[in-house]
């Protein structure tokens, strides 16, 4: 009897506990539209963290978000944990310019680690005529929806032309969930998408419709990509888009991971593990991680600090 009621008093408090300890971290990760790349890259995170729960206790969700501005904005509001945003949204939020620059520095952000290169992207319909980027002048375009990175770049080019809304013929301000049916609806003449590719929302548009890629490259783009550290070059390869059969030059910017100094220092560390530990399936996840390398990931695009428990794991396995 003595050695039941033992067993009794033992289930009943290691039980409480353990279900605590399963529990004991819920992060959110701001990602953005559905049909880009930020979301499955969200999710593939999340997915990895999930099934490991019962080893580390972080449960994990990947949000659905305007893109790279709002997440940084949540983040320093503290509405999210984590977020997936542009290089140079990153850049911007860390040191309070740009269209931060009314917020101020948010020198609590910390990176994790940078995803897949995403150029920044012109697709227009085949019977507008547009060729290149200066083609969208006097034409009918989406410069993507506030608060997202696609609309932060395409107000960085507009600003390095001198251009303004006015210079289009129409504007709209679609997400890019929506963007490549309105495209082949003719309600514009071309839209813009910093995105890693493939991505599904191009392969919509120039599959619905008649459209092509325009090349970004002109004098203007290139002073741009020699004053910014977090620009490169890039080329998006001919023949992988319907009705695009060479290579298009343009420039573009990294996907990376970030979150607040007020994040547990292990829950960010339990985040890095399970991804690096688990490499080669997180790469499969999407066709835009193909080329991923960790050694690359820690650095590029990475404008603020390190998280601590990033640096601890990177540390462990000799990458820092």
């Amino acid at each position: 009897m003595q050695r039941f009621l033992i067993i009794i008093l033992v289930l009943l408090f290691a039980v409480p506990s353990i279900s605590v300890a399963a529990e004991k971290s819920f992060v959110s990760i701001g990602t953005g539209g559905v049909t880009g790349v930020y979301y499955p890259a969200g999710a593939a995170i999340c997915r990895l963290l999930n099934r490991t729960r019962n080893n580390h206790g972080v449960r994990c969700v990947a949000e659905s978000t305007s893109g790279s501005v709002s997440n940084l904005k949540a983040l320093a509001a503290g509405r999210l944990e984590l977020g997936i945003v542009q290089s140079d949204a990153q850049y911007h939020a860390y040191h309070g310019s740009n269209q931060f620059s009314a917020e101020g520095p948010n020198k609590r952000l910390r990176s994790i680690f940078s995803l897949h290169s995403e150029p920044f992207t012109v697709v227009a319909r085949a019977d507008s005529g547009i060729k290149k980027f200066k083609d969208l002048h006097g034409q009918r375009v989406n410069i993507g929806n506030p608060g997202s990175g696609q609309r932060a770049t395409m107000d960085v080019v507009m600003a390095a032309l001198g251009w303004q809304k006015k210079d289009f013929s129409s504007v709209s301000e679609l997400e890019s969930t929506g963007q490549s049916k309105a495209l082949c609806e003719n309600q514009f003449d071309a839209m813009v998408f910093t995105v890693g590719h493939p991505s599904s929302s191009i392969e919509e548009a120039t599959s619905s419709c008649d459209s092509v890629l325009a090349s970004v490259v002109c004098p203007e783009i290139a002073e741009l990509i020699a004053a910014n550290p977090y620009y490169v070059s890039a080329t998006i390869p001919g023949g992988m888009y319907r009705g695009t059969d060479i290579d298009i030059d343009t420039f573009g910017v990294n996907a990376t991971v970030v979150t607040s100094a007020e994040v547990d220092e292990d829950v960010v560390y339990q985040l890095v593990k399970v991804v690096f530990e688990n490499f080669f399936k997180f790469k499969k996840q999407h066709p835009a991680f193909s080329s991923l390398e960790k050694a690359a990931m820690i650095v590029d695009g990475l404008s603020a600090p390190l998280h601590p428990g990033a640096i601890r794991y990177y540390k462990e396995v000799g990458l820092l």
